[in-house]
């Protein structure tokens, strides 16, 4: 393949062409292609990137000749003086008109002393292509194929010179025909093509410049005729094919002006889409382990490579697949649109008709798979079609309904795969596919696709599906909304930590793309121009500290984050205007960060927690060997009480000793594992005295054996089962990184702050309850005992009556805990909150040890017992 078309390849199959190898590789890896048989030149990719080619092929307009029907009146004469042409080349761009498989002459040329001087014919054979034959002084080629009658655009160049008579057939940039011996031999022999002739187009001569028959005329369209009097080369033949005129020994150049019209023969104006220019690319010499340069457009073999990880994530993808998507789309458009494996399957050049109705079949199959997940295998087969649609050439006479039906496909089927659902199946293939940035790139190329679409009624196109659209006027927009896209870049290696600063007594927590992606060009004459930018940008979450960052796109890095050449002008709390000297691809990042404590009062408040933690300690081990010396009687609450005392005690040790555990990431990870276990497990029984209260304040009809078994299953079974599901599925991301204690930069720490919330809501909930009916039951008692009681007594009796409970019931319900929610808010909070839950230990001792009456009547028993 040429240059550009390896690069092509290699790209479509998540590839890239081989890098230029290092000085000490070359030996090496010259033995190595010459062990594969792999000879002569091959292409490479040059790191710097030196050749640089336009994304998009040209637009070239012309005026284009359109012979309608095979007559024998229609014909168009060139106006130019020809000399005598030792050496000629003639090019140009033809349509041929595949109604008709009659032969067919494409141009003329006559002189006095000869009709038939220069000639070339053609028709269409059984097979579908179309056949040419050269004539010069009267002498005939052989009839081979060049190009297939599709009723496309091809661009053709037929060279013949005197010497040798040495003649060949270009079509599409390749030569398809080519011998020597062409009026080498007889009168005419060694003798240039005379000058002072007629060059008609459309016609065959049989006398000069007249007398045509239809059945030999030409039918279709033809433009940009040129001839020399020399014989161009290969590569000039491809800068001419790229509508670049080589202007040198030019006898004709395609002109308006230089022709003569049979008013019949319609004048039209055509946009052809030109490749781009001639250019040399890199090469290895494989015999000689040297580096050259060779045109761009020489076909020559090439290799692919991968990163390692990147082939082998995908090739692991290919054999898990189950294709599921795959079969299912190539089943419906019974042919194969997707192939089933990037590796061994060949990528195909779509046209518009083919792509349509791949994009139609694919688009229904996504949008009936509902909410259904990509595997890896289908992700990359999609993502595979999308850029070799992106990577499709337009062609003249392409049905423009099509091309804009194709863009809608486009952007339905780029919305699915960014569907929320797939953020797994995009970090599965990250190491292949660099993040969902690889669809921005995708998008803008098929923008580029629909210029055909636009015209001096038609400014500017629109297409928007849900969450993606893109708008192209001269000025080309696209936007994401917050998908996949900004989730995975959030998450993922695209959001750069040098971007990241702690300030103003603040630390970074993480970064999250704060609103869409947008994308921005300005075109000039199809090109990209430099420009600045102003825009506004809606925030979709609310952060109190964030700042603006600029998205580069990358195709291969995922995306890279930049501030280059980006201020922000006015910042609001739901959206940041921002201005940019340059047109790129935008987001902004929204910075989360926490408060960051002086190192004084990080000291003061480890210092804290490990007294109160110290005194909470040895607080609960009092009372729990008091609850079993004193033989209190077997109760519920008794039970529920020791098992609540039993695990904070276990998880107050655990934390006071949980700072000698960080230098063992082993240890540290088991302490973590049995903190949130223990602690867990002091919350729920928090919410089985919650329980066990409801039980006495409402009927229960339950037996006191059932709740207690129900009670067991609540304290240690709901826990153990917390810890076990957030092991198995957040295993390496269970600890934080400076601290034996659950990560709070993922979603672990929920596992421990959800049931929390929640179990605290219970107990808030029964404690109010209780309030009440306390309350209540002491107006009436009241009313009883002493009704004619003074008010002011009344109303102290009723605050005490409210006060004891919360005072005997706070430190079992774990209410305490609340303050955690406001610890961000001010240091001061912190030391409440840490004094508070440090002391809960010493709290529970003094209210169910101390201040018990059913342990004091114990004590005093065993006290009178042992005077006895």
């Amino acid at each position: 393949l040429d240059w550009w078309q390896a690069d092509r390849f290699c790209e479509q199959r998540f590839a890239r062409l081989l890098f230029e190898p290092q000085h000490s590789e070359q030996d090496s890896f010259s033995k190595l292609l010459q062990s594969h048989h792999l000879g002569g030149s091959v292409w490479l990719k040059e790191r710097e990137d030196v050749s640089h080619r336009p994304k998009r092929r040209r637009s070239h307009t012309v005026p284009a000749l359109v012979f309608r029907d095979k007559t024998d009146t229609k014909y168009v004469k060139v106006l130019s003086e020809f000399p005598a042409l030792p050496a000629v080349t003639a090019c140009a761009h033809l349509q041929w008109d595949t109604r008709t498989q009659d032969i067919a002459t494409i141009f003329s040329y006559a002189v006095p002393t000869f009709i038939n001087e220069f000639q070339l014919r053609g028709f269409v054979d059984e097979e579908g292509f179309v056949r040419f034959a050269l004539i010069v002084h009267g002498h005939h080629s052989p009839y081979l194929p060049v190009f297939r009658a599709d009723g496309q655009w091809h661009h053709f160049c037929v060279t013949w010179q005197q010497e040798n008579g040495t003649w060949a057939i270009y079509a599409d940039g390749k030569r398809r025909a080519a011998a020597s011996g062409l009026c080498a031999v007889g009168p005419s022999a060694l003798q240039a093509i005379d000058g002072q002739g007629t060059f008609i187009i459309g016609q065959d001569q049989d006398s000069l410049g007249g007398t045509f028959r239809a059945k030999e005329s030409f039918s279709g369209n033809i433009t940009d005729l040129h001839v020399w009097q020399k014989v161009l080369g290969a590569e000039q033949i491809e800068q001419v094919r790229s509508c670049w005129v080589v202007e040198q020994d030019l006898v004709f150049g395609w002109s308006s002006e230089s022709l003569e019209v049979e008013s019949t023969v319609e004048a039209v104006t055509a946009q052809l889409l030109c490749p781009g220019p001639v250019e040399e690319c890199r090469v290895l010499e494989v015999g000689s382990s040297g580096f050259s340069y060779a045109s761009c457009l020489q076909t020559l073999p090439f290799i692919c490579c991968y990163r390692k990880d990147a082939y082998w994530q995908l090739r692991r993808s290919q054999l898990e697949s189950r294709h599921s998507l795959v079969s299912h789309v190539n089943t419906l458009a019974a042919r194969t649109v997707i192939p089933d494996s990037v590796f061994t399957s060949d990528v195909q050049n779509l046209n518009l008709s083919v792509a349509l109705v791949a994009f139609d079949v694919l688009a229904t199959v996504l949008r009936e798979g509902g909410t259904s997940v990509l595997d890896p295998s289908d992700l990359l087969a999609v993502l595979q079609l999308l850029k070799q649609v992106s990577d499709m050439e337009v062609q003249e006479g392409d049905e423009l309904e099509m091309l804009e039906q194709l863009g809608q496909y486009f952007m339905e089927v780029t919305e699915l795969i960014l569907e929320e659902q797939n953020i797994g199946t995009w970090s599965s293939v990250s190491q292949v596919v660099r993040g969902p940035m690889a669809v921005v790139e995708l998008c803008d190329r098929m923008a580029s696709l629909l210029v055909p679409l636009l015209t001096a009624e038609r400014t500017k196109i629109t297409i928007q599906h849900r969450n993606i659209g893109l708008r192209r006027v001269t000025v080309k927009n696209m936007w994401f909304g917050y998908g996949s896209l900004q989730r995975c870049l959030s998450s993922g290696s695209a959001v750069s930590q040098d971007v990241a600063a702690s300030a103003g007594g603040q630390t970074y927590v993480s970064t999250a793309v704060g609103t869409a992606v947008i994308s921005s060009t300005l075109l000039g004459d199809h090109q990209e121009m430099p420009t600045s930018v102003q825009y506004r940008l809606r925030h979709r979450v609310n952060f109190h500290v964030f700042s603006l960052v600029l998205l580069h796109v990358s195709p291969d890095a995922g995306g890279m984050w930049s501030t280059a050449g980006c201020s922000v002008l006015t910042s609001l709390q739901d959206s940041t205007a921002c201005f940019c000297n340059h047109s790129t691809n935008f987001a902004i990042l929204l910075q989360v960060y926490e408060m960051q404590r002086t190192t004084k009062e990080e000291f003061t408040l480890q210092t804290l927690t490990f007294i109160g933690c110290g005194v909470s300690f040895c607080a609960l081990v009092v009372t729990f060997i008091l609850f079993l010396v004193v033989r209190l009687p077997k109760s519920e609450r008794t039970t529920v009480h020791k098992n609540l005392i039993f695990a904070l005690a276990a998880g107050e040790a655990l934390l006071m000793f949980s700072e000698l555990a960080k230098s063992n990431e082993v240890l540290c990870f088991v302490v973590t594992a049995s903190l949130h276990l223990f602690f867990m497990a002091a919350f729920s029984w928090m919410l089985v005295e919650g329980l066990l209260l409801w039980s006495k304040v409402v009927a229960v009809n339950m037996s006191e054996d059932r709740r207690m078994k129900f009670y067991y299953m609540t304290g240690w079974g709901l826990p153990v089962l917390i810890v076990g599901v957030t092991l198995a599925t957040s295993f390496n991301k269970y600890v934080a990184d400076k601290r034996c204690w659950l990560n709070t930069q993922t979603n672990v720490i929920w596992a421990f702050v959800g049931p929390v919330l929640f179990i605290l809501a219970v107990n808030t909930f029964v404690l109010l309850r209780v309030v009440m009916v306390t309350v209540s039951s002491a107006r009436r008692r009241s009313k009883m005992l002493t009704p004619s009681s003074s008010l002011e007594r009344q109303i102290g009796t009723q605050i005490w009556a409210m006060a004891k409970p919360v005072l005997v019931l706070l430190p079992v319900l774990g209410l305490t805990w609340v303050c955690g929610v406001l610890v961000h808010l001010s240091i001061i909070w912190a030391y409440v909150f840490i004094v508070l839950n440090s002391l809960q230990g010493l709290y529970i001792f003094l209210v169910y040890a101390v201040y018990n009456s059913e342990v004091r009547n114990a004590i005093q028993r065993m006290k009178d017992k042992k005077k006895a």
